[in-house]
């Protein structure tokens, strides 16, 4: 996939709402391209998440094992990140990935990902602001559902 196709399809992440066309351009030029046949994994369940994917074509679909099964539970389609928050913070892979269909997705790591933080501090603070406001939400919308089984 060309440098300009990357770009326009990770301008459409909500994670990088706001970057510029060149934050932009630096994200995609350090990313990996990484091309999927139908049902391969992209990543296993409980593994560590040292970086994030952007779907790029196909649809990668999200599982858990469950008695030794892998029981389907979502799917990712072109635009939709996988595991963004490997990308700010150590962590392990709750859920495991494959290729439902031949697919295409673009690998973004997190060291990069934290160069640009660190070159552009309002990229970070716009990113801090924004993760803050989705867990004000989250955390609203507990409590509105433990209303509901309080009795």
């Amino acid at each position: 996939m060309a440098l300009e196709d990357d770009i326009r399809i990770l301008s459409g992440v909500r994670l990088f709402d706001g970057l510029t066309h060149e934050q932009l351009r630096l994200l995609a030029f350090g990313a990996e391209n990484i091309r999927l046949i139908k049902g391969r994994d992209l990543f296993r369940e409980d593994t560590a998440a040292d970086c994030a994917y952007v779907v790029a074509k196909g649809r990668i679909a999200l599982y858990q094992t469950v008695d030794g099964e892998r029981v389907t539970f979502g799917y990712a389609d072109p635009g939709e990140t996988l595991d963004e928050m490997a990308l700010i913070a150590h962590s392990r892979r709750k859920a495991g990935a494959y290729a439902e269909e031949d697919s295409e997705v673009i690998r973004l790591n997190r060291t990069l990902f934290r160069r640009i933080l660190e070159e552009y501090p309002e990229v970070a603070a716009a990113l801090r602001d924004r993760i803050a406001a989705e867990f004000t939400d989250m955390v609203s919308r507990i409590a509105n559902l433990s209303a509901r089984f309080e009795s």
